[in-house]
């Protein structure tokens, strides 16, 4: 137990998480977010479910460009396991396993029931949660004082041991997401990689696949530039201004980071390429019948006719040449992306303060002792279905034990 003091700023996921976690090691601490509610992006996560965690995680499911080394350190402190016997035992919110997405939702399949019993959890632990209380600065004690003070609107101060800055990045912004904690840690002359949209729709004009808005397949989109390749199957939705789904989300950072030099392909087959060929190597049926299978019906006389190809080119005397077009188009097909939903649309924040700012054992501040950072502010993320969730929740978790011992 401690007689610390810890403000934790932001309450989110990551800040819930520290604030219970700080005020189990027996700190006072103070909750403050400058929105009216706790945990806005919880609630909206999962289509309103919650994806609380993913069924497995590593640091290969995450994206950072500072050292990977201190990632695994900070993904091994809280194993999967434990934080689902955390929500199930301490929080008292059952979770189950959705086989086919591999992410465990509420039983309840309500966000705000997770929502709830972190708030529920903190406030049971003591945590002073001062909504509408927006945080204009935080100084270093003066005089040989030690500690911080936050500095809050309408004039009021706070002078704590500890500040947690856990104000996300410049994701969803309706959320209360503004970048302060990013600018703060610039202020403060620490290191931070230039921020970027992660997780967000990508858009075409000219649509390269007009008419066919709503449709979605399963397949595998491809994003290629200097900065890397990355490849993601699953769900792929075209909308009417281009497209999204988990498989077009997961690149999307390729995109976003360098769009003039990024390409984007699909695979709507999600197959190697001698696999489709051998598709369409003899046998009975029409080219359209073997499509139709896999794809709707609208998709595939689409496509065929990017191809050239006649949805009723019999199998048995299909020319190599529009076999060979017909391939390139249904596993190499270009989305033509000139735009995307950017930090408006985006479902995390890529980028941020660089891991080599923070002690991996308690994300403390190496430069600035007693400062800790937490969740989205700092650089990395993963894929959709909860693994952003994981990372905030482990943050959390060694931000508030290391600020409410003062580790």
């Amino acid at each position: 137990m401690s007689n610390r003091s810890v403000s934790v700023i932001g309450a989110g996921a990551a800040g819930l998480m520290a604030s219970i976690f700080a005020a189990a090691a027996g700190a006072r601490v103070i909750l403050l977010d400058g929105t009216k509610e706790c945990g806005r992006k919880i609630l909206i996560s999962g289509g309103g479910r919650c994806n609380v965690l993913p069924k497995n995680f590593g640091p290969d499911d995450f994206w950072t460009d500072s050292s990977r080394n201190t990632l695994r350190k900070i993904l091994a402190t809280w194993p999967g396991q434990d934080q689902r016997s955390f929500f199930e035992n301490e929080l008292g919110v059952p979770l189950k396993l959705e086989e086919e997405s591999e992410k465990f939702f509420p039983v309840s399949d309500r966000a705000r029931d997770v929502k709830d019993a972190l708030v529920r959890r903190a406030e049971a632990l003591g945590v002073e949660i001062r909504l509408a209380q927006r945080v204009l600065a935080v100084e270093k004690g003066t005089g040989g004082e030690p500690g911080w003070k936050v500095n809050v609107a309408r004039g009021s101060q706070i002078a704590v041991d500890s500040v947690v800055v856990a104000t996300g990045g410049l994701s969803v912004p309706k959320t209360g997401s503004d970048g302060w904690g990013l600018d703060f840690a610039k202020r403060l002359g620490l290191a931070v990689e230039t921020p970027y949209p992660a997780l967000t729709p990508l858009f075409a004009d000219p649509h390269p696949l007009p008419g066919l808005s709503g449709i979605t397949v399963s397949a595998g989109v491809t994003s290629t530039s200097p900065t890397g390749t990355v490849t993601r199957s699953g769900g792929f939705l075209i909308t009417h201004k281009g497209f999204s789904g988990p498989a077009v989300l997961d690149v999307s950072h390729i995109y976003t980071r360098d769009p003039e030099h990024a390409e984007v392909t699909v695979n709507f087959l999600n197959r190697p390429v001698d696999e489709i060929d051998e598709m369409f190597r003899g046998g009975r049926g029409t080219v359209g019948g073997v499509l139709r299978r896999i794809l709707p019906d609208r998709l595939v006389e689409s496509l065929c006719e990017k191809a050239g190809v006649g949805v009723k080119e019999q199998l048995g005397r299909f020319p190599k040449g529009k076999r060979q077009a017909l391939i390139r188009v249904l596993a190499g097909f270009p989305l033509c992306i000139n735009g995307s939903g950017g930090f408006k649309m985006a479902e995390v924040t890529g980028g941020g303060v660089s891991l080599k700012e923070v002690k991996p054992n308690t994300m403390e501040c190496r430069r600035h002792p007693g400062l800790f950072f937490c969740g989205e502010v700092l650089d990395a993320f993963g894929p959709i279905g909860g693994f952003n969730f994981a990372w905030a929740w482990i943050t959390g978790r060694l931000a508030g034990v290391g600020a409410g011992r003062g580790d």
